[in-house]
């Protein structure tokens, strides 16, 4: 998977609520992606504001748009059932602080991506709270199809995966932690995102 774009894809959908009054929802998932995208690559791509860790500025936006409960558990898999509750609190505290750190302090700027928008996508007709929204970014002179999949929850829309090019956020990390979970239960993943939570200080 392209990493660069993955981030663009990321920060783009999560920027594009900045604007949204806090006691106030996106009337639909389609609105909650494009609403304030050209605002949202303006501050994405704003380099006066690089003295504060985009992650710090974002974090909020991050936290209230991003279901990170349900990414982390799928980001798991099947084992996230044998975590206590405890560790299951504690898997969603770090990885949600991995995510955010992945996310935005390591995005660079490169090339303005450009974004066009399609009719979003009821994947399951007896799951209508999923949508999948596609859109196309024009990034570096290639075209990438990117799906945003959004699901409602008691208020709002909040997404829960990214796909680019028919591969998803959760599926990459799910592919990084489910090996670390067979070999060592809930201790070694948990131990596996403090580390990479502590490799990202490092740098």
């Amino acid at each position: 998977m392209n990493l660069r774009l993955l981030k663009i894809a990321v920060l783009t959908a999560v920027f594009s609520a900045l604007r949204l009054p806090a006691a106030e929802c996106a009337a639909d998932s389609h609105e909650m992606l494009k609403g304030a995208v050209n605002e949202v690559l303006a501050i994405a791509y704003d380099g006066s504001a690089a003295s504060t860790p985009l992650s710090q500025r974002v974090r909020p936006v991050l936290e209230k748009y991003f279901n990170f409960e349900v990414i982390t558990r799928k980001a798991i898999g099947p084992g996230w059932s044998q975590f206590t509750p405890e560790q299951q609190a504690s898997a969603v505290t770090l990885f949600t602080e991995v995510v955010i750190r992945n996310y935005a302090d390591r995005f660079e700027a490169g090339d303005r991506p450009g974004i066009t928008y399609s009719a979003e996508v009821v994947p399951d007709p007896k799951r209508p709270i999923v949508r999948d929204v596609p859109t196309t970014i024009n990034y570096a002179g290639k075209k990438y199809s990117v799906v945003y999949r959004v699901e409602k929850g008691a208020e709002c829309w909040r997404i829960v995966d990214v796909k680019i090019e028919g591969v998803s956020m959760i599926a990459n990390w799910r592919a990084q932690l489910n090996p670390l979970f067979q070999h060592g239960g809930a201790p070694e993943v948990l131990a596996s995102l403090k580390q990479n939570l502590s490799n990202s200080v490092a740098k």
